[in-house]
């Protein structure tokens, strides 16, 4: 490896992806003759391909092979860099007994006499050979497509175009599908460098530029044959595929040890936040922040110990932890006498409907203990509605009123920016009996992303589709902000993902009703906004450390590519 490259291992190998681009420098320096050195008494590459003439012509007049046309010489405008002395410029058809289509047939999973290789049983260069099914194909015709050793499989269509396999220690017949090309193995050939070449960007670059259709992409067997090939002597092929496995095991245990020290890294960051989440008092957590605080910067350096950060932030904000109570606070109790009082007033005017009582939250639906000053209340309770949007299939149009759904929602973040038009007319019946409103909350209810919520903090008038439901707290008794904190808190995600699954509904369906029996933990209106505040303050600092790591790897990628570049300009 170059000493560019060597002074920076580290930082190249912790830059995203680092270790990948690693492989493929790797790659890239061997096929120019840059990985090992050149030694002035191996045989030159020019007699090289006079021998490998010599047994492709044997084998055609022997029947082993198809006669072909003679390639090209490779001109120097098809020369992407300049080689090594000893080394020559040629086709990688020139060093294959045979370019070939494999057999058409069908996988046949009973059948074990003669094996089936295809595209899909090639994972991560490797072949279960145990797991690839037979096929039935007549006895005459097996000779013709049987894969030897050093034959090089190459995926010819779709998504997988251009990936290739090196048959070795195969001790069963095997046959290959028609979606792959055969590079057949020629003596006085390394196939384990031509491996090395299919794994290059000299390669990839070639393939992609000769692949055809505008679908689906795909590349024959001329094409490949055609593809420019540098071949050193044979002696220095040996060298190189050895300093490649060399390196590539290098490259496999810093990504061992990549992978230990994200899990350690990982358990440490869990075992910590741990200890915030089970703080028996302000005091106690206050202690516990302080160790983590010392060590913040060693400690939250990824996104996803980042994303934990803000998960136990809003665990401990709804469960009491965040902020040390007050005494002069009116207690949730007596909170919940107003907010009683509030429903009581409007149902009778008829600005809110009556809703059905529900039972008292039990043991069993208590997430934790919360402050003496806490109450635990149903959702419906502290909400003058719960509900949802219109459940008829919307008629867009080019111009109108704005029309949301659950694309529109994501935690914290209401984004109604991306929306389609309905007609005044249906807006008009949509918003009848569910008009959103400044302030209110909206909770995403099917799809993937299930129980997401946002408070409406645009003055904007819209109509919503059943996707969304619609939440109007009992202000200002009860805060949206802290509805909104609970129901995108573990605790809130649970109960969204746990209702649906658990009570036989359609994963991705939350129905209204088991969004108003959602066992909420309510603090003192006063303790509700110090909540609010403290968590979006923490909040915000978790954006700030994921904005700045983001820079970060931002940096390492630029001088990853930069050290990488120069390896290359230098060799």
């Amino acid at each position: 490896m170059s000493l560019v490259l060597s002074e920076h291992l580290p930082l190249l190998a912790s830059a995203p992806n680092g270790i990948q681009k690693l492989r493929g420098l790797i790659l890239e320096l061997a096929v120019r003759g840059k990985l090992v050195p050149q030694d002035p008494d191996d045989e030159p590459a020019s007699e090289l391909l006079k021998r490998i003439a010599k047994e492709r012509a044997r084998l055609e007049a022997e029947g082993g092979c198809k006669k072909s046309k003679a390639s090209p010489l490779v001109a120097n405008d098809e020369q992407p860099f300049l080689l090594p002395v000893g080394w020559e410029w040629t086709r990688l058809g020139s060093l294959s007994r045979n370019v070939q289509y494999g057999y058409t047939a069908s996988a046949d999973h009973t059948s074990k006499d003669v094996l089936f290789l295809r595209i899909t049983d090639i994972q991560d260069d490797r072949v279960d050979w145990d797991s690839v099914p037979g096929c039935l194909i007549p006895e005459a015709d097996v000779s013709g497509y049987q894969l030897q050793r050093g034959d090089i499989v190459i995926a010819r269509t779709g998504g997988t175009i251009g990936k290739s396999y090196l048959v070795e220690n195969l001790d069963r017949r095997a046959i290959f599908a028609s979606y792959l090309i055969r590079v057949g193995y020629l003596n006085g050939t390394d196939a384990r460098y031509t491996k090395v070449f299919l794994g290059s960007s000299c390669y990839w670059s070639q393939l992609y530029a000769n692949s055809m259709g505008t679908g689906q992409p795909n590349v024959n067997g001329t094409a490949l044959s055609a593809l420019t090939f540098p071949l050193p002597p044979l002696a220095e092929q040996h060298r190189i595929v050895s300093k490649v496995d060399e390196l590539m095991a290098l490259c496999d245990r810093l990504e061992a040890e990549q992978v230990d020290a994200t899990s350690a890294h990982a358990r440490l960051v869990e075992t910590l936040l741990g200890a915030l989440t089970q703080s028996t008092d302000t005091a106690d957590l206050a202690a516990n922040w302080q160790r983590l605080a010392e060590h913040f910067d060693s400690l939250f350096t990824t996104e996803t110990s980042i994303d934990a950060l803000k998960q136990t932030v809003l665990q401990l904000a709804v469960m009491g932890k965040l902020v040390p109570q007050n005494s002069a606070d009116e207690p949730a109790s007596e909170l919940l006498k107003r907010i009683t009082a509030m429903r009581a007033l409007m149902e009778s005017k008829g600005d809110c409907k009556k809703s059905k009582p529900l039972p008292p939250v039990d043991n069993k639906e208590r997430h934790h203990s919360i402050p003496a000053s806490w109450e635990y209340v149903r959702l419906q309770e502290v909400c003058l509605t719960i509900t949802d949007g219109t459940h008829q299939t919307p008629r867009y149009t080019e111009n109108g009123r704005p029309f949301l759904s659950a694309q529109n929602v994501k935690p914290f973040r209401f984004m109604p920016e991306s929306f389609r038009y309905v007609s005044e007319e249906d807006y008009q019946g949509y918003i009848k009996t569910t008009k959103p409103e400044f302030g209110d909350v909206l909770l995403t209810r099917v799809g993937a992303m299930i129980g997401e919520a946002a408070v409406i903090d645009k003055r904007m008038d819209f109509a919503i589709y059943v996707s969304l439901g619609l939440l109007k707290p009992c202000q200002p008794f009860v805060s949206p902000e802290f509805i909104t904190l609970w129901l995108n808190s573990p605790f809130g995600t649970h109960s969204s993902i746990r209702d649906t699954l658990g009570r036989g509904v359609s994963a991705g369906n939350l129905n209204l009703g088991m969004i108003r029996a959602f066992a909420l933990p309510l603090p003192p209106i006063g303790e509700q906004q110090r909540i609010v505040s403290r968590a979006h303050e923490l909040m915000a600092l978790c954006d700030h450390l994921k904005a700045n790591l983001a820079k970060a790897q931002q940096h390492q990628a630029r001088l990853a590519t930069t050290l990488i570049e120069t390896a290359l300009e230098a060799a």
